[in-house]
């Protein structure tokens, strides 16, 4: 079954002469034409990866466990290389390309193209968002690299990956997480989802406090939007409620913090005729310290 498969491709000495294979660059050069919609065999020892590879992680069990499906059933899909002199840059396939060399063979079949360095990045990129097995962290910084470095509107990108504009705009935004919670999206601790219920919050503080909420209670991705909503309400009645506090309260308030060195916030009903004192302390020598006022 694996000679069967193998012989998909035909050998490099078979199309071109060692000469010609050196020579071959670009889509005018002569022979070139021998390359296009052919499935080639080629020498392993001839390949090396991109070096602006989008995908940086490469599961070594899940490599294990392609190389064994290869010694069975030989390379399914042909990887896409790109030509460089007598050499070949991989464009898509890299995992098929390590798991090969685990599994011991000596060639693989591919297609090659012969595209520039910018052309090169751009299908490197794009074949890797097409891809299912990509975190969503991976998908946001591809994401950006075309927007960067080649130079993609976000409606250019649309078209060009088939996505929706909105899908990609909310997919970038995830960037902006802490590092902590980039990480926990990576390693499946929460989905993109959570982290898009958390990045809806502005403060740093609030997203870190639905996050470990999230982590230590399991909530779902509408449980996790539920809260957020909650974080947003109580910020936004906190604010409407500290600009009607009375000025007298305030001077109070201030009062009140100067004696006792901590926070003081004083929460005043609708009529102003009852509410309540809540004194911040960070550990129990302020505490102590409040409580020396009052013996």
């Amino acid at each position: 079954m694996r000679d069967k498969k193998r012989a998909m491709g035909r050998g490099l000495g078979a199309i071109l002469s060692a000469e010609s294979k050196a020579s071959v660059n670009s889509a005018t050069d002569a022979g070139a034409d021998k390359f296009v919609g052919n499935i080639v065999e080629v020498p392993l020892e001839d390949i090396y990866p991109n070096a602006t590879q989008p995908r940086t992680y490469f599961d070594e069990k899940a490599l294990q466990e392609l190389a064994e499906s290869i010694k069975s059933l030989g390379i399914i899909q042909p990887v896409t290389l790109r030509k460089d002199g007598d050499r070949f840059e991989i464009i898509s396939g890299e995992r098929r390309f390590r798991a090969s060399k685990i599994a011991g063979l000596e060639t693989i079949p591919a297609y090659i193209r012969l595209v520039n360095d910018q052309e090169l990045l751009e299908m490197a990129l794009v074949e890797n968002i097409q891809r299912e097995d990509l975190d969503a962290i991976e998908i946001a910084l591809t994401y950006q690299r075309l927007l960067d470095e080649i130079g993609m509107t976000q409606e250019n990108l649309s078209q060009r990956v088939g996505k929706e504009r909105s899908s990609i705009t909310n997919s970038i935004r995830l960037l902006r997480l802490s590092p902590e919670i980039q990480d926990a999206i990576r390693g499946g601790e929460i989905s993109a989802g959570h982290g898009r219920a958390i990045i809806s919050l502005d403060e740093p503080a609030k997203q870190n406090e639905l996050f470990q909420k999230i982590v230590d209670q399991k909530l779902s991705v509408r449980q996790a939007e539920q809260e957020s909503a909650k974080l947003k309400n109580n910020a936004t009645a906190a604010v409407r409620q500290k600009a009607a506090l009375p000025n007298n309260f305030k001077k109070a308030e201030k009062n009140l913090a100067d004696i006792l060195e901590v926070k003081v916030e004083i929460k005043a009903s609708a009529n102003g005729k009852k509410g309540k004192i809540v004194l911040d302390f960070k550990n129990e020598q302020e505490l102590e310290n409040i409580l020396s006022h009052f013996r």
